[in-house]
């Protein structure tokens, strides 16, 4: 089996950063998204991986290399813009081949892993196979009507009155039988083509999709919430690993990775939490479900709840809490006082009150 990722959106909820970088590439745990997906397709015992991508393809690329890193094969594929995820799936064809393959969103968060439902897909083999979750609120999600025995009855794209609380997640697993459908659709009122329409006309011509439901955790993380929270869900998955230097005037407590080349020096960490390589905390707190990059800066700062990208400074600011702070972007504190909840954009120069 073959993976099709998906990375050519341009994340319009996740500004400023998507500004400067692709959304996939927003680090969760100090780890783009992107490396996520491919490592838990690795785990699915897949080395053929298609990436689809778009304007940035250089800084993707520039991310997962040719996929040796990653024990994979990477082959790249350009789409000159969003035309919609049945597109990705018609402009893949040659690399797909005839082959089965599972279909992911380069932005979706799935920590728990699809393992089991891919076993059933290589056992059972249905035409195609959607992933699903139960959901409190449907109305904001495509939505799939199952019947008792796990068939799909028909998929509806943000319906009103939804008739299931399964929304369909973005992995998808199809045999060849996907390209006969993809060929017969016709884009749908966003000007797009819908893979949503090419399973559809699959349930319509009585092929065998069926449904299967992940109960892990799940989050598309096209929003800086999503991104926070998806942070806090894989650090509470974190086990303690020293490898800077932590001064004796220092205080480490919980689950606290600090990976080499980092300092911490006379300020407290309280777990979990990562400081990435090369990072220096000094006179700070670093409170729970704070991730730190690489070379990063924090200076007589308190901080929680926070993503600090690769090359940010904040110096003399006081409760930076539910943040994200871009790359190489310099955050220092002006005389006033406060709690703050900071959005900064890659390489920005900002002050705010101490």
């Amino acid at each position: 089996m073959k993976a099709l990722v998906l990375s050519g959106g341009m994340g319009l909820r996740l500004r400023p950063f998507s500004h400067s970088m692709p959304k996939q590439l927003i680090p969760v745990a100090n780890k783009p998204v992107l490396v996520h997906v491919v490592e838990g397709l690795r785990a699915l015992g897949i080395t053929e991986v298609g990436v689809v991508v778009g304007d940035r393809a250089e800084m993707i690329e520039g991310v997962l290399g040719d996929g040796s890193d990653l024990d994979v094969k990477i082959t790249y594929i350009p789409q000159d813009a969003p035309h919609g995820l049945a597109h990705c799936v018609a402009i893949a064809r040659d690399f797909l081949g005839d082959d089965d393959f599972v279909m992911y969103l380069g932005d979706q968060m799935l920590p728990d892993g699809v393992t089991e439902l891919a076993r059933d897909f290589r056992t059972e083999r249905p035409d195609a196979q959607v992933v699903v979750h139960q959901v409190a609120d449907p109305r904001a999600f495509g939505v799939a009507e199952v019947a008792a025995d796990g068939r799909v009855v028909r998929l509806v794209e943000k319906p009103e009155s939804p008739v299931s609380d399964l929304a369909v997640v973005g992995v998808y697993f199809f045999t060849a039988a996907i390209h006969q459908a993809v060929a017969a659709i016709s884009a749908g009122n966003r000007g797009e083509l819908e893979i949503t329409d090419a399973i559809q006309w699959l349930v319509s011509s009585g092929a065998d999709v069926r449904a299967r439901v992940y109960r892990g955790f799940w989050k598309d993380t096209g929003r800086v919430d999503d991104v926070l929270e998806c942070n806090r869900e894989l650090l509470d998955r974190l086990k303690p690993s020293v490898r800077g230097e932590v001064d004796d005037a220092s205080e480490l407590i919980g689950a606290v990775v600090v990976e080499e080349g980092a300092r911490i020096v006379r300020s407290r960490v309280v777990g979990p939490a990562v400081v990435g390589a090369g990072a220096l905390v000094e006179d700070s707190d670093v409170g729970p479900h704070t991730a730190i990059g690489r070379d990063c800066v924090l200076s007589g700062t308190d901080v929680g709840y926070t993503i600090v990208q690769d090359g940010a400074t904040v110096r003399d600011v006081a409760s930076v809490r539910a943040s994200v702070i871009g790359r190489d972007a310099s955050v220092t504190s002006a005389p006033a006082g406060g709690g703050h909840r900071l959005v900064v954009g890659d390489h920005s120069r900002i002050e705010v009150a101490a």
